[in-house]
């Protein structure tokens, strides 16, 4: 399918945590932050290995003390996808990760404490090749600032964030990304905007706080959405109180809405009304839980009626528009076959992964498909 606009991105410094490239011309990332009990080893490692399982490009694991920061070590040798360390004032946590083999550090510089404590950390980044997130939330501005501006605002935010990136300045230490965050979503939107006007490093956004699956997924939706289309943000996270596979697949759905990820099967349904020949909502419900293994990038359209299915099965790689007798499904845009309502989703299933291993196969002989970035 032919998108009518693309998006811009702004151009940012280039940062590697671990193997996966942030800013610049590489993709969005999407991460997550796992909620189990740090030194519950394999409680951690299970849930970092079921987010890698949905795509997650980075995790980030809270590391509050040092017995967290010995767990930590033991984690990042059980799994793949790069690991941020989620660390807030003590500095010796943050050296101890560095050694431990951490990916990326989220420590905000200005909260460490003494000079040679900063340079101690910069130092210990600099000499592992570490990147550093400054992380700005609304609801842990410094006094300073809370007296400043009276409450949390965009301005509060981006000062804060400014700040921490001068210390960083200092020392000649331009590998960090930002974010500032905010429960509000126009609150987010503005810092981000004015933020992204300041700086050339990667912005991590997101909404924090966003609450739950769905009213959280709609806040996050609509801030992120605002922003990705200007043009704004290098890797996301979507904060839920929910499971946290939850956050990466909401993530990579506000990424495929725009066009800026293709990964996994893009199920475009009707909502479904009297004209239907089949159980519309039953049937996509049942086929995403069957596909949700697929990372290429499918576009399937399942269309109850006549009306409009035609015209959206052609567009898309497996398609199905409802009819009487029999259901008709197309493929590559062409009429294919006729279904059965009682075979749909067992057949919509066969065809979607026929249209994987073609994929697969063609890469493998060395044939451009799609990107699935």
């Amino acid at each position: 399918m032919h998108s009518e606009i693309d998006i811009k991105r702004r151009p940012t410094r280039k940062i590697m945590v671990g193997k996966v490239a942030v800013g610049g011309d590489a993709p969005i990332a999407v991460q997550s932050m796992t909620n189990t009990e740090t030194c519950d080893v394999d409680a951690t490692v299970g849930q970092i290995r079921r987010l890698e399982d949905v795509g997650a490009d980075i995790v980030r694991v809270s590391v509050p003390t040092m017995e967290a920061a010995e767990a930590f070590g033991e984690i990042r040798k059980r799994v793949n996808v790069p690991l941020v360390a989620d660390i807030h004032y003590d500095y010796k946590i943050a050296l101890r990760v560095a050694e431990l083999g951490v990916d990326c550090l989220r420590i905000n510089p200005g909260n460490i404490g003494r000079e040679d404590r900063i340079r101690a950390v910069v130092q210990s980044a600099k000499d592992h090749g570490i990147p550093i997130r400054i992380g700005v939330n609304a609801g842990s501005l410094e006094k300073e600032l809370q007296r400043k501006y009276g409450e949390p605002t965009s301005d509060a935010l981006v000062e804060s964030a400014l700040r921490h990136a001068e210390i960083l300045d200092r020392y000649d230490f331009q590998d960090f990304k930002v974010s500032v965050k905010a429960s509000n979503v126009f609150m987010t939107v503005q810092a981000y905007r004015k933020l992204s006007a300041q700086i050339e490093q990667p912005l991590h956004l997101g909404v924090t706080e966003a609450g739950v699956l769905r009213s959280g997924t709609v806040k996050s939706s609509v801030a992120l959405g605002m922003l990705l289309m200007e043009g704004i943000g290098d890797t996301i996270r979507i904060s839920l109180a929910a499971d946290p596979v939850e956050e990466i697949r909401v993530g990579f759905d506000i990424l495929k809405s725009l066009n800026l990820r293709k990964k996994g099967v893009n199920i475009i349904a009707c909502p479904s009304c009297s004209r239907q020949n089949f159980d519309v909502i039953s049937t996509v419900n049942e086929l995403e839980a069957r596909l949700e293994d697929v990372n290429e990038s499918v576009d399937l359209a399942v269309i109850g009626c006549l009306v409009n299915g035609p015209g959206e099965a052609r567009e898309v790689d497996v398609g199905l528009t409802g009819g009487t007798p029999n259901n008709l499904a197309y493929e590559d845009g062409e009429k294919s076959h006729h279904i059965r309502a009682e075979d749909l989703v067992v057949e919509l299933e066969r065809m979607v992964r026929a249209k994987v291993k073609k994929m697969r196969d063609d890469q493998d002989k060395g044939i451009i498909v799609r990107s699935q970035s």
